[in-house]
This record gives structure tokens, sequence and C-alpha cells, in this order.
């Protein structure tokens, strides 16, 4: 089975491009929300959660994300930790996930594919790409955020151009270029 890795940064188009996939048959496994399931779920990352944080980073038995978000945005050691604590434990779900498919190939969607190490277990890279300010305008209207809160969760991701560099399909989501035939070129060259 091919696993194919799919990225792109904030308002970059990812959830409709893996919409369509989905329209193919393809199976989409989500390392974002499923991470934040297994936040709420995993005794393991709850338990070194509340040991480094404290038990205000649970509240009601759910994360407080914006407890810790407020703490690990600005403080990359923090951020380091959380990710030590949670990526493990996501890879080992993707690999649970995967060998349950029976789908010629699957995608794992996941916005920092590359800084969490899981493009190492993906065959193929697909990079969703969309110019900054139609990233940004996209974001404010569906976040309801202000223009410096998106620009700054921008400049925390990886650029796209380090992505589409290690990729092998870029898509092209920039309101000009139909992203239909762009996935369907890339489903008939994977499957």
């Amino acid at each position: 089975m091919i696993i194919v890795g799919l990225t792109g940064g904030i308002g970059s188009g990812k959830t409709i491009v893996c919409k369509v996939f989905e329209k193919l048959n393809i199976p989409i496994y989500s390392a974002d929300i499923e991470a934040k399931k297994l936040m709420n779920s995993n005794f393991e990352i709850k338990s070194k959660l509340i040991s480094e944080f404290g038990k205000n980073v649970y509240r009601n038995n759910s994360l407080n994300k914006k407890f810790l978000a407020n703490i690990i945005f600005n403080n990359k050691k923090k951020l380091h930790f959380v990710n030590s604590v949670v990526h493990p434990i996501v890879k080992k779900h993707i690999k649970n996930w995967v060998s349950m498919q029976t789908s010629n190939y699957v995608i794992i969607e996941n916005a920092i594919l590359f800084e969490s190490g899981f493009d190492k277990i993906a065959n193929k890279i697909i990079t969703v790409t969309a110019p900054e300010e139609l990233k940004i305008q996209r974001v404010i209207k569906r976040d309801d955020s202000t223009y410096e809160e998106v620009k700054s969760r921008i400049n925390n991701q990886m650029p796209d151009e380090y992505k589409i560099k290690k990729s092998d399909f870029v898509i092209k989501n920039d309101n000009e270029q139909l992203i239909l035939p762009q996935i369907l070129k890339i489903h008939k060259e994977i499957f």
C-alpha cells in the first residue's frame, strides 16, 4: 500500500483537497484531528501534560487548548516537549490505522508533516499551496481571526518553498487554477 503525505500551510486548502480524495474513495487520516482526540483520550499523553503544565491543562477532562496554546506558542522548548509527547503516539496510531486499510493508497493529512517527521513514513508527498494573502483572508473568514494572528501562525510554519522542494506533487489552490483536474491527475498517477 502506498502512503501519501498531504501537507500545506494554514489556509492553503488541505481540507477541500482531502474531501475530493474522499469522494474518490481514498481513506484520509487527519493527523491534526486524531492528535486532538488522542490528547483527550490517551492516558500517557494526559499524564505527561498534567505533570509538565499542571491540572489546568485539562478542564472537565478535556484539553484546555487556549491555556496550552498560550504557553507553547510563546515558548519553543514547551512546544518541543508537547510534540515529543504527542508525535510518537500519533505515529503509532497512524501505522495501526494504515494496517487496517484496503485501498491502493491512503492519505495522511498533516499541516506539520515535515516538522513532525511523518514525511518519513510517506511514499509520496503532496503539498497544497496558495498565495499568502489568499491564505490569510481564508483563515480570517474561517476562524474569525485577526490579520496579525494569522500572519503570526504563518510565520511559525515551514515555508511553502521548502515543502514544494520535498514533494512529489503540488496542488495550486490559488482560485485561478481548478483543483479538481490537478487532484485527478495525481490520483491517476498514484492509483
